[in-house]
């Protein structure tokens, strides 16, 4: 009980866990979980709610702790130890998983309980779990004959493998490229702060001049910024082939592309669907993948005729900036120079007015009023000095949630911005375990004795990963498989984090989290308003492009034939991407562009199948929020009915049902188009 990993009385011990814990600690749970399941499985007795299922979300419950504790801290402090720790213990877990998936004495159980008397006795919540445990046993491949089983198995750990290598490749190219430049006539236009970083970043590397790399806080500001198109395109060209053939063959996507697809493709039709697209929406909302696809053309439909001024607008300043023939690396560049002009403003200058502590507040601000909660700063362990830990607690100064907050970019952390669960509410012998969760973004870390400063955009992204926060945390589900987003359809888990990014476009919220770091000025109405008027600059392309990742992973998954799996002629995933931007693109990248090689959403984050979600949920989202705007913005009552019948409920019923029990109908597409300034 010395092991770190196995402590669940209290808060994570992430100042005692090392990489040697992983293993003793895995094999302790999961040995114990095998001996449950073999004694559960042999019982006798009639299987109950008490006796049987509670024992199995008990056991789930245990190995889930443990193991994102070591999942998390893969992801922002990874190592060569804990890396390694971390994948041989994934193999562990997955063979262990899919066993359990595959355990017919415990679907037959699960399946007693579903048809008897009892299952009219139990709540809402538990029913759910029932029906998606019998779903989910039948998607795990219980109904198989025994061979196929044994394929099923082995085809889901290959599958776990290659989603972390895929991941791991992706990362390593990031970490590993560096671009030292000494001629300061080179970084002309790149703001100062991000050449303040790039000069320490040198010096700790014992080089001279600045140093440049492909984590987003020090690609992007290039790509926007430095007037040097040769500095852009060299940047640009390496982001883009990442993890490709391009770099390190032992680090090329390609071929882990290629044997997801097929494995994935076989898994399918091993449980009877035509295609994997139609066994990654047995848990979601849509039902087909053709109704996916007719939701996006719909969407395409629309935002096209806008996507196509955009481009032409761009084109024709381009032309003003002397750049004739527009490349994929100028988009960001002509895109920021044309936004200053048109609306007279820069994100630089808009950053000024965000740092760190003003933004948390002016977040905080907003959940607690309209949600009546409080957010505070507390102590607790963690894994790194820049992350710290928040409680939330209710009018009565009873504790609701807790959480961890980790916002610098760093080497050895993943990229990206995640919310992620490291303790799920739940009741049990009438003891309450309080929600924990990790909140990660990856912004620029405070310099030069200044505070962090955040962009516009990032501030947004604070709003959603925090809306993710909320749906793990405000949860009222007492049962743990159907708690906070446990449980909640992949199509829907975005509603929440969506939705909160709205607020990020009120005055009355802007203007109480913004001081100027030199100044301490408010952000002036004058600037707030050529934001908003600024703030679907280009939403015709940001569209269309959304539409085409969304388009390029539901194909690829359904009626595309990768690299030839039915016998109709090889195809490569470039090959479709080419054909989905013939039909929605705007922007063309170059034919070595190598998107699908680091496209970790839908190869190793989840989304197979799935990144319609994203869209979708906007569509969700910006019905819901139209309620605020209908009730004036900052709601008490809209908060706290968006609580009660959306937060709350996390997956203890249809999201569709929770949906029209807030809204009091089924979701609009109407209000997107409108917030995205494509209809009146």
């Amino acid at each position: 009980m010395s092991n770190p990993l196995l402590h669940f009385s209290g808060l994570p011990k992430f100042n005692e866990i090392t990489p040697e814990h992983v293993s003793p600690a895995l094999d302790t749970l999961l040995g114990e979980g095998k001996q449950l399941i073999d004694a559960l499985a042999t019982n006798k007795d009639a299987p109950s709610w008490h006796g049987f299922a509670l024992k199995l979300e008990d056991l789930d419950e245990k190995i889930s702790r443990a193991w994102s504790q070591v999942g998390h801290m893969n992801a922002v402090v990874n190592s060569p130890e804990l890396r390694e720790a971390y994948n041989t213990n994934l193999a562990k877990l997955t063979d262990f998983y899919s066993d359990l998936a595959q355990d017919e004495r415990l679907y037959t159980k699960y399946r007693a309980i579903q048809t008897s008397a009892e299952f009219k006795t139990l709540n809402q919540a538990q029913q759910k779990i029932i029906n998606n445990e019998v779903r989910d046993f039948k998607l795990g491949g219980a109904e198989l004959p025994t061979e196929q089983k044994i394929r099923f198995k082995a085809i889901n750990e290959e599958l776990s493998k290659l989603a972390a290598k895929f991941e791991e490749n992706v990362l390593d190219t990031t970490n590993e490229y560096a671009l030292y430049e000494a001629d300061k006539t080179i970084l002309i236009g790149i703001p100062a702060d991000v050449l303040q970083v790039a000069k320490e970043a040198a010096e700790a590397d014992k080089k001279a001049g600045y140093k440049f790399t492909l984590h987003f806080p020090s690609y992007l500001p290039v790509l926007q910024y430095a007037d040097n198109r040769t500095l852009r395109e060299t940047l640009y060209r390496a982001y883009a082939t990442r993890a490709s053939e391009f770099g390190k063959a032992e680090f090329d996507n390609t071929p882990i592309i290629k044997q997801l697809l097929k494995l994935r493709d076989e898994e399918a039709k091993l449980l009877g669907f035509n295609n994997f697209a139609e066994l990654s929406l047995a848990t979601k909302m849509a039902d087909t993948p053709q109704q996916v696809i007719e939701f996006l053309q719909t969407l395409a439909a629309s935002a096209k005729p806008y996507a196509e001024q955009d481009m032409r607008e761009l084109v024709e300043y381009a032309n003003k900036l002397n750049i004739t023939d527009m490349q994929a690396w100028d988009v960001a560049y002509v895109s920021e120079k044309l936004r200053e002009e048109k609306y007279a403003f820069s994100d630089l200058e808009v950053k000024q007015y965000f740092p760190e502590s003003k933004v948390l507040a002016g977040l905080f601000k907003v959940v607690e009023t309209i949600f009546g909660v409080f957010v505070t700063k507390t102590d607790a362990p963690t894994w790194h000095k820049d992350a710290h830990f928040y409680q939330i607690t209710d009018q009565n100064n009873q504790l609701i949630g807790q959480f961890y907050l980790d916002l610098y970019a760093r080497n050895n952390k993943r990229g990206g911005a995640w919310m992620d669960e490291a303790i799920t509410r739940r009741v049990v012998d009438g003891k309450l375990t309080t929600p924990v969760a990790y909140l990660t973004c990856n912004f620029s870390a405070p310099v030069g004795g200044k505070p962090a400063l955040f962009t516009h955009d990032e501030v947004i992204t604070m709003f959603h990963e925090f809306g993710h926060g909320l749906h793990h945390m405000l949860t009222k589900v007492d049962d743990y498989s159907v708690s906070g987003i446990k449980g909640v359809e992949w199509d829907a888990v975005e509603l929440p984090s969506q939705f909160m990014e709205n607020f990020c476009w009120e005055w009355e919220v802007l203007r109480h989290m913004t001081q100027h770091v030199d100044t301490g000025a408010q952000l002036p109405r004058e600037l707030f308003d050529k934001m908003v008027a600024a703030k679907n600059f280009q939403a015709g392309m940001q569209t269309v492009r959304q539409v085409e990742f969304s388009l390029f992973d539901i194909t690829l998954h359904s009626s595309f034939d990768a690299y030839g799996l039915n016998a109709t002629g090889p195809k490569t995933p470039l090959e479709l991407i080419e054909e989905i931007r013939d039909q929605v693109a705007v922007v063309r990248p170059p034919v070595w562009n190598r998107f699908p090689n680091n496209f970790s959403h839908i190869f190793a984050g989840g989304y197979a199948a799935g990144y319609y979600s994203y869209k979708w949920a906007e569509v969700l989202s910006a019905d819901a929020y139209s309620l605020f705007e209908e009730k004036g913005g900052l709601s008490a009552e809209a908060g706290q009915q968006f609580w009660q019948e959306i937060l709350s409920k996390g997956g203890s019923r249809p999201a569709m049902e929770s949906f029209i029990a807030f809204r009091g109908r089924e979701p609009s597409i109407d209000a997107l188009l409108r917030h995205n300034g494509m209809r009146n």
